[in-house]
């Protein structure tokens, strides 16, 4: 894929793509190897957070932690999805949402921490909803694509040697847990990804080696991964649509790893309801996005059905809500 933007250049997307591989790596060793000046990194990185919707954060993953995700959609009556959608952009366990459908759909993924979380909110709060005219939920069963597999590396901005001198050294891979004294340190990289260790320090009151430690475990276990966050209008692909694919039985995992390898997709996951797959793609225009249903996704042998749900506005990403334009 290529980049078309007007404001950011092939060194702002091999920055993004070097964040994705090593978040938290030094702006020195970033500028190492990409081959520029650490003050230009630094430069480059502010510009992207101020102009770029630049964020990174941590990420607890639901899949090695072995806690349900579900998507759901939300049909709303067209005046109240914004509300409902701010509403949820609030809640921690939402990690994605989306208004769709020309304003009457709310799209958005949920990872309740406890089988009490999820009642609350799919028993509970959502059915109580005003102004809800439907719920539709989908548990995820298997991840094809998206959590530490991240879009940008499809762009192939880095080398694989400049992706493995990034990437850093694996540690020793315990269970992935998150105990409740990893709660502080979670929490506070969940505000910055980037926090050094002395803030660490501070909102754990731990000491700095507990807190290496913990956080060198956390990581290496997969229990949390470091992510980034970015408006990808601004790379020149403003067009995400979700998509709701039906396969047959047999076909699941083929048309999945497939999507997996596919450009246009962000995120796949075989998913409990009607449909088979969900997926998301991210286009540069809606002539795109035609192209590749009626092309590369729609030539995949056990697809049987195809619903698309054209993001009106992307509210929230990971733990950022992003404010109405």
């Amino acid at each position: 894929m290529r980049m078309e933007s007007d404001i950011f250049d092939e060194l702002d997307l091999q920055l993004l793509d070097a964040l994705e591989v090593n978040a938290r790596a030094s702006f020195a060793r970033l500028a190492e190897v990409l081959g520029v000046s650490d003050q230009t990194v630094a430069r480059r990185y502010r510009r992207l957070c101020a102009e770029g919707g630049l964020r990174v954060v941590a990420v607890r993953d639901a899949v090695r932690l072995g806690q349900d995700q579900w998507t759901l959609r939300l049909r709303c009556v067209p005046d109240s999805a914004q509300a409902i959608a701010d509403a949820l952009a609030k809640r921690p366990d939402t990690n994605w949402i989306g208004i769709a459908s020309g304003g009457t759909e709310v799209i958005f993924g949920t990872r309740p921490r406890s089988p009490g979380d999820r009642d609350d909110l799919l028993l509970g709060k959502l059915p109580r909803t005003p102004r809800v005219l439907e719920i539709r939920a989908y548990q995820i069963l298997h991840r094809f694509y998206g959590g530490p597999s991240g879009w940008l590396s499809k762009f192939r901005a880095l080398t694989d040697e400049q992706k493995a001198a990034l990437r850093p050294a694996p540690g020793a891979a315990g269970p992935a847990r998150i105990d409740p004294e990893d709660e502080p340190l979670v929490a506070a990289l969940e505000r910055d990804g980037r926090a050094g260790y002395p803030e660490l320090q501070r909102a754990t009151g731990r000491s700095e080696s507990a807190v290496k430690r913990r956080l060198a475990a956390l990581l290496a276990s997969g229990a949390v991964y470091v992510d980034v966050e970015y408006h990808s209008e601004t790379i020149g692909f403003p067009v995400a649509a979700v998509l709701w694919i039906t396969t047959t039985p047999a076909a699941l995992t083929a048309v999945g790893k497939a999507l997996a390898a596919h450009d246009e997709i962000a995120h796949a996951a075989a998913i409990a309801g009607p449909c088979s797959i969900v997926a998301t793609a991210v286009v540069r225009n809606t002539a795109d996005l035609y192209t590749y249903l009626s092309g590369p996704l729609g030539q995949l042998d056990g697809v049987q059905h195809v619903e698309s749900s054209v993001f009106l506005r992307r509210v929230k990403q990971l733990t950022y809500q992003i404010p109405p334009r």
